[in-house]
């Protein structure tokens, strides 16, 4: 998924909560999906950023060289720019984009 096209909110905002309840009926199971999914978010931004500053990596860097790397920076900058995971996944919940299930009691025995 393409995370820099999403409109999320930049800042966090005070939500109405029986909005956030609604579809599991229950705030902790709402918590516990959107924490995982912000995970699931943050890890998929890291690995992009961490290929993209890779293409800049040499095997001998000297101090100098890494103060002018304008490019490195520019790319670090706009990742630093982009709304936090915790926003993007309540932004994909509240709009219905995540997928969650809850297990039947034979599968949780499991």
């Amino acid at each position: 998924m393409d995370y820099k096209k999403i409109k999320a909110d930049q800042v966090a905002n005070t939500r109405n909560i029986d909005r956030l309840v609604a579809p599991t009926g229950n705030i902790y199971e709402t918590v516990t999906i959107l924490s995982k999914r912000a995970n699931q978010i943050g890890l998929d931004l890291k690995k992009e950023l961490d290929d993209k500053i890779e293409e800049f990596a040499t095997p001998n860097d000297n101090l100098q060289e890494v103060f002018e790397n304008r490019e490195q920076i520019e790319i670090a900058r706009f990742y630093e720019r982009l709304p936090k995971p915790t926003l993007i996944s309540l932004s994909e919940f509240l709009n219905g984009k995540v997928y969650y299930r809850k297990p039947s009691p034979e599968e949780e025995q499991k």
